[in-house]
């Protein structure tokens, strides 16, 4: 099947090489550009792509409102938001998680990552690549009075739903977890389903933000929780 992909981006050439990188593999398709987000928001309301790969910065409407516009039309449940940004930008990547994005790309990844991650929202996932998702977190945590949510937000959770918690935020799917944690794949799946139903959030794209906000885990910690194990 092919997955059908809108760029918005501002700069001319942006577009054109992410198109050109996006085309190259067969199975996804390039159905519209669009240069500013008012745009972006009338051609995805026309076309219906299965992933939308939006910047931050963009005229008449920025990405992060185009992302909230697109994630709450209920005539667009099966448009999923990929944020396209730079480390410039990188401030305002937890809004975007919490507008509704599925994930968050910079623009120097590789056409491997960027096939890969269309590929992965696509298919109903969040993008969670440590490779990307890793840098841009140690980038937001180095500079001042980052906001931040109570730790007291994850009483909720048992130390095993924590370890479970931790591994998503460092990007490991549900079989790495699972063997991780020495159980299958559908449990570790049942433990991420209870985790997004108590913490209250949309998705994991949305877990990885809150994991790093409470201070679960930090920049560069290998996934578990102080005091948690990484197998049992």
């Amino acid at each position: 099947m092919t997955i059908r992909v809108l760029v918005a981006d501002d700069q001319q050439l942006v577009r054109t090489g992410l198109r050109g990188l996006l085309e190259r593999d067969p199975d996804i398709r390039v159905v519209a550009e669009a240069g500013d987000g008012r745009e972006a928001l009338r051609l995805t309301v026309e076309l219906r792509p299965d992933v939308a790969l939006v910047d931050i910065r963009m005229p008449e409407l920025d990405g992060l409102e185009l992302t909230r516009r697109i994630t709450t039309d209920p005539d667009l449940t099966d448009v999923r938001v990929v944020v396209l940004t730079t480390f410039e930008t990188d401030q305002y990547i937890f809004e975007a998680i919490r507008a509704g994005a599925k994930g968050f790309l910079t623009k120097t990844v590789s056409r491997e990552e960027l096939c890969r991650a269309v590929r992965v929202v696509a298919g109903g996932e969040a993008l969670l690549s440590p490779s990307v998702t890793g840098r841009v977190i140690a980038e937001l945590s180095r500079r001042p009075d980052p906001a931040r949510s109570s730790p007291e937000r994850l009483s909720a959770l048992t130390v095993r739903e924590r370890e479970v918690l931790a591994m998503i935020a460092s990007g490991r799917s549900n079989a790495e977890i699972g063997e991780a944690l020495r159980m299958s794949p559908l449990t570790a799946k049942t433990h991420v389903s209870r985790i997004i139903t108590k913490l209250r959030v949309r998705d994991r794209a949305q877990l990885v933000a809150l994991a790093y906000e409470t201070g679960l885990v930090q920049p560069g910690a290998g996934g578990v929780p102080p005091g948690g194990s990484a197998a049992r």
